[in-house]
């Protein structure tokens, strides 16, 4: 049974969602934006393939107050036979003014998301990243482009609808905070869109030729390199940047952070899964 959702328990995730009629997360203590978007995902697809599985949802109270904060039950309903159908909340936990959320989960389908989701973000940007990231204006500012590009991303790339969330967490055994940043979808996927101007052997070399070479499905000068942007920027903050789709997944990894820098041979997914960890500085 899943004890958490993360980007480390994602090829878990993906197993249960293959092989099981009804999804448990009855034992779940804890779950983060990545998690919640890649549940909505796996959602997506299945809808796609008109089924509907049975979502189990995690007893924590603690965690169904997040996962209300954080609108995944607006989704989640369009996906899944939810049980219990409307998890009671008490009082306490329901949405406060004060969070530590810089953007609840939102679709991503069109130019004009992308101006609601900077706009969110930029009210709370300086409330959260100021204050608990110590970033300057600069840094701010570096924050949300790198933001409008992997959304941009999606809607160049994927010819399908995407997600995002994003959260501040303390971390405690490094005494940082940390904002993460979850970006996905189940579109074309980064193979199929770049085959179309560049002979490619697989996954990883196309999520490589985008993330570190700035390729682009579009011939046009100055189209592409968004990608290619975020990294610089992740990495000058020293953060961690991870990018699946398909079987295989690359992941730029500061030493305060973990992980495999080259994945391959993993279950396929469709789109692209992209997750950013940006510390305090």
């Amino acid at each position: 049974m899943l004890s958490q959702i993360t980007e480390d328990d994602f090829e878990q995730v993906l197993q249960i969602f293959k092989e099981s009629s009804v999804i448990d997360l009855q034992d779940v203590t804890f779950i983060d934006p990545y998690g919640m978007v890649g549940i909505l995902e796996n959602g997506e697809l299945l809808k796609s393939e008109n089924i509907q599985k049975t979502l189990y949802l995690p007893r924590s109270e603690e965690v169904l107050r997040y996962l209300e904060r954080m609108d995944f039950f607006k989704f989640a309903d369009n996906y899944f036979k939810l049980e219990p159908s409307k998890p009671e909340l008490s009082g306490k936990y329901l949405r406060s003014s004060y969070s530590d959320v810089l953007l609840e989960i939102t679709p991503i389908e069109k130019s004009d998301d992308i101006h609601f989701i900077v706009g969110k973000v930029k009210e709370r940007a300086n409330a959260i990243l100021k204050k608990h990231l110590h970033y300057d204006e600069r840094a701010i500012n570096g924050f949300i482009v790198a933001l409008s590009e992997v959304c941009q991303n999606i809607i160049e790339h994927s010819e399908n609808k995407g997600f995002v969330g994003i959260q501040k967490y303390h971390f405690q055994n490094l005494n940082k905070n940390v904002v993460k940043i979850a970006v996905m979808d189940t579109g074309v996927g980064f193979r199929k869109s770049l085959s179309e101007r560049f002979p490619l052997k697989n996954d990883f070399e196309a999520i490589e030729k985008a993330l570190m070479h700035g390729a682009s499905r579009y011939a046009d000068e100055g189209r592409g390199h968004g990608l290619a942007a975020v990294r610089r920027f992740v990495n000058q903050w020293n953060g961690k940047i991870s990018i699946r789709s398909g079987t295989a997944k690359l992941s730029i990894i500061p030493d305060w952070s973990w992980g495999k820098e080259k994945e391959t041979k993993l279950s396929y997914f469709p789109g692209s899964q992209i997750n950013i960890m940006l510390p305090e500085i």
